[in-house]
């Protein structure tokens, strides 16, 4: 699968993967080479991507929406960090990625179900197009 990351100032990640583990609303999931085209959004929390060499990394993500359309997938979120250790992460998911108020909450949810909802309908237009 062909993974990008973006962030709003630049692309954080750009590779090919065999696998990767995300977190969305309803819980953990992972995405293989194969796997039905899928768009959701994710909760803060930690992203696993496992890279065609057998390497692993760990990634802490802030809420984003993650589209997988044939073997690309993409996630766009507005904060990221990349090899995050376990214990380092969970500190930096608690104290940067959830202090967020409420409100802002809420702006980024909503914001976050219109570009997934405007994705997929781009998405249907190309295949009707």
């Amino acid at each position: 699968m062909n993974l990008k990351i973006l962030l709003p100032s630049q692309v954080l990640l750009e590779e090919k993967v065999t696998k990767i583990v995300a977190e969305g609303a309803e819980g953990y999931f992972g995405l293989l080479p194969g796997h039905i085209d899928f768009t959701t959004i994710l909760v803060p929390g930690l992203l696993a991507v496992f890279g065609e060499n057998g390497s692993e990394e760990l990634l802490a993500v802030d809420q984003g929406v993650l589209v997988k359309r044939g073997p690309d997938v993409w996630i766009s979120t507005r904060n990221a960090i990349r090899n995050a250790d376990l214990g380092r992460a969970k500190n930096l998911i608690e104290e940067q990625f959830k202090t967020l108020d409420d409100r802002e909450k809420m702006a980024r949810s909503a914001t976050a179900k219109l570009e997934a909802d405007i994705i997929r309908r781009f998405m249907e237009l190309k295949e009707h197009g």
